[in-house]
This record gives C-alpha cells, structure tokens and sequence, in this order.
C-alpha cells in the first residue's frame, strides 16, 4: 500500500522543517540501531493553534520515511490530513500522553533499542559508571511493566513516572527520552543507549565495578553543549548517502 503523501505545497514552511527534522530522526534511528521494524515511534509537537503532533505511520519501516508520509494527529489521536497508513494506537497513547501533560517537551523518542532494554530488566536500573551514564545522572525516571498502552490508566502512570524528568527507563520494555527538538531527543537515545551498552560490556566481565567519586557524580547530569554541531553533521552524513527522506 502507497501512503497518501501530506502536499507539501499546503502546510506552512516551519511544518515542512519541522517533518524533515522528524524523518532525519527516524532515519538515524535505524541507522544507529534503535528500530524495531515497524515498531516504536518517535513524535515530534506542530506548533500552531489547534494541538497536533506527527507520528510515524504504522507500516513503513524507519529507513522508508519521509517528510511527507508522516501522519499529522490531533491529541484526541485523531488524523488531522489524509493518509492510507494507520498509527499504532500505543503510540497514540504514549506520546500523547507525554505530549499533553508536558508542554515543555516537543519530541518523545519511543525505542527498545537493545542495550536499553538489557539495561532496564536489571534490578540496579542505569549505573554512574561511563561518562555517558553521567550524562543521565538525576536525569532519569522509572516505569514498571504494566498494562497495555493502549490503557488510559498506564497513560496516566507514564505521565506520573516521568514527572519533570527527560529520559526514562521503561522497566522490561525500552526506554523514553524528550526533548524540545528532534536534536535533544535523538542524542538523548543515542547517548542513552550508549551508556547502557557500556554497563553491560562492564557487567558481563564479572568482576567489580569502579564507580566514578561521589562529588563527580553529584555534579553530572547536564546535557553537554554541541548537540547542535552533532546534530547538523549527522544531517549532512544522511544528505551524502539518501536524501529522500526529504521528500
């Protein structure tokens, strides 16, 4: 089945930046290793007068993508636009969720990347041991594996478990991370990810761990500065290799 392509000639042009900015995600999600076929879902806010927000249509793989086959929603999970595709009503519930009750944060970021998900079947949750742990120190929020998304109430729990924090470990199921851009967002996994392959590449040595100072870690837990400059060169790594996620 052919999705029925948003017309770019009938939004605005911050619409079309902004869904060329969530298709660069999804396809650096995939290309990073955070894709699930066509599984988890990464949503990113529209500004404007009515509440609405973008999400991937259930039935394309992350690489296959585009600006234009993203599927515009309103927070009552309803498709605002044309589109042949379905959304996965999980995501509806997860990221809408997240999205009302956080009008601080524009994009949600949904994966079971693999080490993530090691990492949050473990008792000791993410550990202070790398710098990319450190990044997520204070940072980091916990859900218990509950019932199914699609129920109100574990909308109700996610929203509560996340509270004011950006990321969180979703406990035997993946993790969250948000941010005001698609740029925080996806660093945010990445490095997330990151930090979690390193704990268990430590872990699997079986032998103690060394644990970074108290004071060190006490002070850790700010987004380091040159998200941007990562952000813009990834862009141009997408560009040289396939830019139909443009289209």
């Amino acid at each position: 089945m052919e999705a029925i392509a948003t017309d770019q000639r009938q939004i605005s042009a911050e619409e079309r930046e902004l869904r060329v900015q969530l298709a660069a995600g999804y396809r650096l999600a995939d290309k990073y290793g955070m894709s699930e076929l066509i599984y988890t879902h990464i949503s990113l806010r529209l500004p404007g007068p009515m509440p609405a927000y973008l999400l991937n249509p259930h039935g394309m793989l992350f690489n296959q993508i585009t600006a234009s086959s993203l599927v515009k929603l309103d927070f009552a999970g309803k498709l605002v636009g044309p589109s042949e595709w379905p959304v996965n009503r999980a995501g509806v519930a997860i990221h809408g969720s997240i999205l009302s009750a956080r009008p601080d944060i524009n994009c949600v970021f949904h994966t079971h990347a693999p080490y993530t998900t090691a990492v949050s079947a473990l008792q000791c949750g993410l550990l202070p041991i790398s710098q990319a742990a450190l990044r997520f120190q204070g940072q980091t929020a916990y859900h218990d594996y509950g019932r199914a998304a699609t129920d109100p109430a574990e909308g109700a729990r996610l929203v509560e478990h996340l509270g004011e924090k950006p990321v969180m470990i979703m406990r035997n199921h993946g993790g969250i991370t948000t941010g005001k851009t698609v740029c925080e967002a996806f660093l945010a996994a990445f490095y997330l990810e990151k930090a979690c392959q390193f704990q268990i590449l430590a872990q699997s040595a079986g032998v103690p761990l060394t644990m970074p100072a108290d004071e060190v870690i006490a002070a850790s837990g700010n987004r380091p500065s040159g998200d941007e400059r990562a952000w813009s060169s990834l862009l141009r790594v997408l560009d040289g290799e396939d830019t139909s996620y443009q289209d």
